[in-house]
């Protein structure tokens, strides 16, 4: 039969931080981690394309992304749409999310974001084609639509191939 050990007569130690805090959470509440899982980041991680001997488009859409107005401090909201065509670098999505984040808290005219993020990503990837769409909310009564784009030195768009269009089917006769 296994001895018990001999009961302590120290005081129990006091709470931890986390626990302390737990006890004053309301009822679904959670407690904050001391290093976030995820931060906001002007790092654009890259990965080695695939298939660097194809020509395919890489879309992301970004419909959340927001800074705000230099001038009043008002928030702007924006939805980007960013075509790639990488050569010898992807970018890596996370990253891509972090950075688009680190936007957040920063004054900056459409047009300057925009560019700037086309700017970041050139020097991350050097893709063969790179645009960017940002559709930004409205402002005033104007939406603005802001279309920047990159083409390597040297680089040719593989021909479009249009194919035919047919009806679609329905399955049912005379429909």
């Amino acid at each position: 039969m296994a001895k018990k050990a001999p009961a302590s007569t120290q005081p129990s130690p006091r709470p931890s931080r986390a626990k302390a805090a737990k006890s004053s959470l309301a009822v679904g509440e959670r407690i904050k981690p001391n290093t976030p899982p995820s931060a906001p980041a002007r790092k654009l991680d890259v990965f080695d394309n695939p298939n660097p001997g194809r020509d395919y488009v890489i879309q992301f859409q970004v419909p959340e992304f927001t800074c705000f107005c230099p001038l009043t401090g008002q928030p702007d909201f924006a939805h980007f749409t960013i075509d790639c065509i990488a050569d010898k670098l992807c970018i890596e999505l996370k990253s891509l999310k972090m950075y688009m984040w680190s936007y957040r808290n920063e004054g900056a005219f459409h047009e300057k974001v925009t560019n700037d993020i086309l700017e970041d990503m050139v020097k991350a990837i050097n893709p063969r084609f790179l645009r960017i769409t940002a559709k930004w909310y409205v402002r005033g009564g104007i939406y603005t639509n802001v279309v920047v784009e990159h083409r390597k030195k040297g680089w040719k768009p593989q021909p479009r191939v249009d194919l035919p269009q047919h009806a679609a089917e329905s399955g049912l006769l005379g429909a």
